[in-house]
């Protein structure tokens, strides 16, 4: 059975306050999703070991938002797949598409990563979406399956347990603009065909959506077949917010 996930990814937000008091917020919350929502937390890494020690004992998961190509050497100012899991974390987070069009990363380079972190023992959470001019062309989704197809090559099945995909329409992403509920779930079903046509088990592969998700909008994208939970961005950092879109993926 698929597992139900929201994901907070902060961004370049947040402090140690930050941390003191959104954290608990959101831990004493997940008491009542018993088990039946998967919540990570994904804030900027030097926030990381403030965020471990606020989920100790809570059974919520820590991810790191970014990591380097190599594991070890003379990259200064990267950090690895290793470190992050030598600090506790649960997952890593690539593909996204501020990483691909403000920093460069090509579909080449995210595949270095997936492996990097796959070899980590880490989970990875792999992003992939289309821009707005992409999708307006009538290529959103050979994009989507593209970046998938490229990530992923070279992964063993045996790994898929270890994968989610977050759709993230760029077009979506902080703008307020939403995909409605019927076109996430036709790229989340072209994605999950795609998946199974590469080898995977991609009906136990959990698929997420990001892309300007709300607490208004969230029932509606969670309640679809293929849709898995959320990636979520700047309604992660308002307690209430994010803890009424975890709710909505319990529901």
């Amino acid at each position: 059975m698929r597992r139900q996930i929201v994901a907070a990814n902060w961004k370049m937000n947040g402090s140690s306050e930050l941390v003191r008091e959104l954290v608990p917020a959101i831990r004493e919350s997940a008491v009542a999703l018993d088990n039946a929502v998967e919540v990570v937390i994904m804030p900027p890494s030097l926030f990381l070991g403030g965020v471990k020690s606020e989920l100790s004992g809570s059974g919520l998961s820590l991810g790191i938002q970014n990591i380097a190509r190599w594991q070890e050497g003379a990259y200064t100012g990267e950090v690895s797949a290793g470190m992050a899991a030598d600090v506790g974390c649960d997952y890593a987070l690539v593909g996204h598409s501020e990483r691909r069009q403000l920093f460069g990363e090509t579909d080449e380079v995210i595949a270095e990563k997936v492996a990097r972190i796959l070899e980590s023992g880490l989970k990875v959470m792999l992003c992939v979406g289309e821009t707005l001019e992409e999708r307006e062309a009538g290529n959103a989704e050979a994009v989507v399956c593209r970046q998938a197809d490229v990530a992923l090559k070279g992964v063993a099945a045996a790994d898929a347990r270890r994968i989610v995909i977050a759709y993230e329409p760029v077009w979506a992403i902080g703008t307020g603009k939403t995909a409605t509920a019927d076109d996430a779930q036709a790229m989340h079903r072209a994605l999950r065909t795609r998946l199974s046509a590469l080898g995977f088990a991609a009906d136990e592969m959990s698929l997420l959506y990001g892309g300007s998700v709300k607490p208004d909008n969230a029932g509606a994208l969670f309640a679809q077949p293929d849709i898995d939970g959320g990636l979520i961005g700047g309604a992660s950092l308002k307690a209430n917010d994010f803890i009424a879109i975890c709710q909505a993926a319990k529901a």
